[in-house]
């Protein structure tokens, strides 16, 4: 285990050298390797990382790199992307550029199965059945070194992002995404975000075991704590582990440098918030962070709001076919969803946890039909009135979100929207 960390400044490219340098130090031997990367969603400094670790593997005599974008069910990346998300210049070129295909049996291999028991005990009885550990069949094949980039900030599903969790689920199949979401959202989502150790991590470590034990190759973590600037990452942490504890240890500190860096502690609850959400969230599936992470206890007051602004935003998934069932469900507490899928038992868990992260906590009368919730969430983004009020969210124009207006007690303006996390002191 290995690390490097300045949390109130920056790391240069000398520091960050120095510790690629010492983490590849004991392969010599290495012909053909895999960089598994996080995806375009991901704000980290993998632009920096990438050259270096090319060099230094060209050093020590690498003829091929494949890259896979752990991407699990979010939109592929063209390699144009994919090429500036890694920092490759024109006079570097990968042998394979490869898109995580979460939804093609063909490129995915099935290599065990979590236990019923295990996810029962986990859920406290909510969700009582095994869950297959299905992983793209690339971490399989004969490669010499296996390295993966994670960034590191707090996560509504797993506590942080980064470690284990690019392969589980980043790289698995449609039913590891769907349940292990939908577990989260069984646990309590307020319960799990900004939490090291918790019982949604205690899954992804356990289907992680089974993929570590297909692994042919050494594998690498490298996981990334950033700032931002400007829409720029800046280094702050480097965390390096080795192998399946190795991983697990580097996320650890690494999560513990997040906590430091990504939660801000608030005096007094919410009446409204505003979540400026960046360029890289171009659908509400990942511009939705702006609801999650200002549910912890007591952030929001009864009744506030949380306005998602997103002008660019026009979707609620880039993937139509997603978008046209998020249109249908729409957005809902769990008591409701949960009654949704007894009626309709092949819905998607992963989209059925979705909208329940975004809406909030609340309450369902089956009698009735009636929900009540703590709280408002509301689009500003190019997505209509009309569709806003359809799937149960709040609408405003963007034209009329002014940061001017959102200044004052009771007022927050986010910018870098659902980046971090948000809590009460003391609570």
């Amino acid at each position: 285990m290995l690390s490097i960390e300045n949390l109130n400044g920056d790391l240069t490219n000398k520091q960050l050298e120095g510790i690629i340098k010492e983490s590849l130090k004991d392969f010599n031997a290495i012909k053909r390797v895999l960089l598994i990367h996080p995806d375009y969603t991901r704000i980290d400094f993998s632009n920096r990382l990438v050259p270096l670790i090319y060099q230094e593997l060209k050093n020590r005599g690498m003829k091929q790199i494949d890259s896979l974008n752990a991407g699990g069910t979010h939109r592929a990346m063209t390699e144009k992307e994919i090429r500036s998300k890694l920092g490759i210049s024109s006079q570097v070129s990968f042998d394979n550029y490869y898109n995580h295909e979460y939804s093609n049996p063909q490129k995915l291999v099935t290599v065990g199965e979590i236990p019923a028991f295990f996810v029962a005990e986990k859920t406290q009885g909510e969700l009582s059945q095994s869950i297959q550990v299905v992983v793209n069949k690339l971490i399989t094949e004969d490669y010499d070194l296996i390295i993966a980039l994670s960034g590191t900030v707090p996560h509504e599903a797993a506590g942080y992002a980064g470690g284990l969790k690019v392969f589980f689920p980043g790289i698995s199949g449609p039913e590891v995404i769907d349940l292990l979401h939908w577990t989260a959202v069984l646990i309590g989502i307020p319960q799990v975000i900004g939490t090291v150790d918790n019982t949604t991590r205690e899954v992804i470590n356990k289907g992680s075991s089974y993929i570590f034990s297909k692994i042919k190759a050494p594998t690498i973590s490298f996981n990334m704590v950033s700032g931002e600037k400007e829409h720029r990452a800046i280094p702050k942490g480097l965390y390096v582990g080795l192998g399946f504890d190795g991983f697990i240890e580097a996320y650890k500190q690494a999560a513990r440098a997040s906590s430091q860096l990504h939660v801000t502690y608030l005096n007094e609850s919410l009446k409204v918030a505003v979540q400026v959400i960046d360029k890289n969230y171009d659908e509400i599936w990942t511009a939705g962070k702006g609801s999650y992470k200002l549910q912890s206890p007591g952030v929001m007051a009864p009744g506030g709001e949380i306005i998602i602004y997103a002008p660019h935003i026009k979707c609620f998934h880039s993937r139509s076919k997603m978008d046209f069932v998020l249109r249908q469900i729409g957005y809902h507490c769990k008591d409701y969803v949960k009654k949704y899928l007894e009626l309709n038992p092949e819905f998607s868990k992963n989209i059925a946890a979705h909208v329940i992260c975004v809406r909030g906590e609340g309450s369902f009368d089956i009698n009735s039909g009636k929900e009540e919730f703590n709280f408002k969430v509301t689009l500003a983004t190019g997505i209509s009135k009309e569709i806003c009020e359809s799937v149960g969210l709040g609408y405003r124009h963007p034209d009329s979100i002014h940061q001017k207006d959102f200044i004052g007690p009771g007022k927050l303006w986010i910018e870098n929207g659902g980046k971090y996390l948000y809590k009460i002191k003391d609570c």
